[in-house]
């Protein structure tokens, strides 16, 4: 059941972001221009998911197995360092080059866009050299 709820979640995730248009780097890339035609629809859109998040991670703190009986894996770490705040900026300054983060790439390369293949291979090489250097620490 786990793997039908989480297909079904992707699913409405993926089929949300078509529709915001998210999965467009146009988009994207439009919103982070402030200097020329901005795009406000983003931050409707990161308003919208920030509230269900919110609702969704205050229910989830009180409980100690989820609504499919699952072990809860909230994160307990807050401590702001500096990796986290590196690894920020450089996820940052890829989606203002590219127009892409890793949900609506996904999408988009599902949707066949030749882009959203370039940055989805160069994520997965980052992802790989991340676990490397880990490993090696």
């Amino acid at each position: 059941m786990p793997i039908v709820t989480s297909l079904l979640a992707g699913l409405i995730f993926g089929l949300g972001l078509i529709l915001s248009g998210m999965a467009d780097p146009a988009k994207v890339l439009g919103f982070l221009d402030l200097a020329g035609a901005w795009d406000p629809s983003l931050a409707l859109v990161m308003a919208g998911a920030i509230a269900v998040g919110l609702v969704a991670f205050t229910l989830a703190k009180g409980r100690a197995r989820s609504l499919l009986g699952l072990d809860m894996q909230l994160p307990e770490n807050t401590t702001l360092d500096r990796r986290l705040v590196l690894g920020s900026l450089l996820f940052g300054i890829g989606w203002g080059v590219a127009g892409f983060c890793p949900g609506p790439a996904l999408v988009a390369l599902g949707m066949g866009e030749v882009k959203a293949a370039v940055f989805v291979l160069a994520m997965l090489a980052g992802m790989g050299a991340f676990a490397l250097l880990e490993r090696q620490r």
